[in-house]
C-alpha cells in the first residue's frame, strides 16, 4: 500500500530550478514524481530544493549538475551528481537524498533502541 501525496503538497514543499536551462513540463513532471517518493518515505520533510545546471561545454555536448537539498529537522540533507543526461542526474541525486533519509531513520531508531549510559563526571545532588 503506497502513500499518495497530494499535488499541492508536493508544490508546497518543492523548490525547482533551471540554471542556463529552460525547464520543460517533462522535467517538472519528472522531479515531482521522484519528489514524491521521497515525501512517502518522510513525512516530516520542511522542504526539498532541486537546482538543474547545465555547463556549455567546448565540444557540441552539455554536462548537467542536479544539486539537491533537503531542510529537515536536524541536520540538512545535501548531494550532488554530473551527466550527460539531466534525468540521470536527477535521479542520481534523489536516489542519493533517499539513502540518506533511509539511513537517518535507521540511526535514529537504532539509538532510541539501543540507548547507552550517559557518564556525567559528578555525583548528583540528592532532591529533599
Amino acid at each position: 500500500m503506497t502513500q499518495e501525496i497530494p499535488p499541492e503538497v508536493i508544490e508546497e514543499k518543492l523548490i525547482l530550478s533551471g540554471i542556463h536551462l529552460d525547464l520543460t513540463d517533462a522535467i517538472k513532471a519528472h522531479v515531482r514524481e521522484k519528489v514524491a517518493k521521497l515525501l512517502r518515505h518522510e513525512p516530516r520533510i520542511v522542504r526539498v530544493r532541486l537546482e538543474i545546471e547545465y555547463h556549455q561545454t567546448k565540444s557540441h555536448h552539455g554536462q548537467f549538475t542536479a544539486k539537491g537539498h533537503i531542510e529537515i529537522s536536524g541536520p540538512d540533507l545535501n548531494a550532488s551528481d554530473n551527466g550527460d543526461d539531466a534525468y540521470v542526474a536527477i535521479d542520481k541525486v534523489v536516489s542519493e537524498l533517499d539513502r540518506q533519509i533511509r539511513k537517518r531513520s535507521t540511526d535514529r531508531l537504532s539509538k532510541r533502541n539501543h540507548p547507552h549510559a550517559v557518564d556525567l563526571g559528578a555525583d548528583l545532588p540528592k532532591a529533599g
